[in-house]
């Protein structure tokens, strides 16, 4: 899942960020609303982490703009005015859900995921296919029983072709879905970690390539 996280306070921002990426999510940072634009035509985001009171381009705006121009992604608005007429105008803006400042990381946390959720279709809380099973609420991973040791990237990219059901996802996706905008989309980065994840689950192989499109389990 990937998630922007727009905040003009800088340490918050990377400290959400930093929190973000411990739970397995691939994060994108912009501190303020004309950077955040920029990155929301560029990438296909699950969530916007969004600070209302954004210095230049409003936090109302950005919202705005993202429901304008028909952007799929979930707003999750902070702001320090926690009253009813603030959270009201925040959601009549298009925002699916508010949070006050202060907050606790882990109802943000929270928060995230339940809008992640409704931000493409809801996976089963288990996934499973050809022997494999993938716990995304304790993000364990069994191969036939056996415990699986995996990464947060390794994870991610066993979690997104679980999700395709046997459809091939392309390396392309997978950057855009498990890591974030720093990442060189000309890296052999997408190989190395199936190479690995192949060697953790182990044998027989389940995860096939197919040349010059991307990966699939059949």
């Amino acid at each position: 899942m990937r998630v922007l996280v727009t905040e003009d306070e800088r340490m918050l921002a990377d400290s959400i960020a930093e929190g973000l990426r411990g739970e397995a999510f691939a994060v994108d940072v912009a501190y303020d609303g004309e950077a955040a634009l920029e990155r929301l035509r560029v990438h296909d985001y699950d969530v916007l982490v969004l600070d209302r009171d954004l210095p230049g381009v409003h936090g109302d705006e950005v919202c705005r703009t993202a429901v304008a121009d028909g952007l799929l992604v979930r707003v999750l608005m902070l702001t320090a005015a926690g009253d009813v007429r603030s959270r009201v105008e925040g959601l009549s803006l298009g925002a699916d859900d508010y949070l006050p400042k202060p907050f606790a990381f882990e109802e943000l946390v929270a928060r995230v995921h339940a809008l992640g959720r409704r931000a493409r279709p809801a996976d089963p809380p288990m996934l499973e296919r050809a022997g494999i099973r993938l716990d995304r609420a304790h993000r364990q991973v069994f191969r036939d029983g056996r415990y699986v040791p995996l990464s947060r990237k390794e994870f991610g990219v066993l979690a997104e072709l679980l999700r395709a059901d046997g459809a091939v996802v392309s390396a392309e996706t997978l950057l855009e879905k498990v890591w974030d905008e720093h990442i060189d989309p000309f890296t052999n980065t997408v190989r190395t970690t199936m190479t690995k994840l192949r060697r953790k689950i182990g044998d027989p192989p389940v995860i096939e390539t197919v040349t010059g499109v991307g990966y699939r389990i059949p």
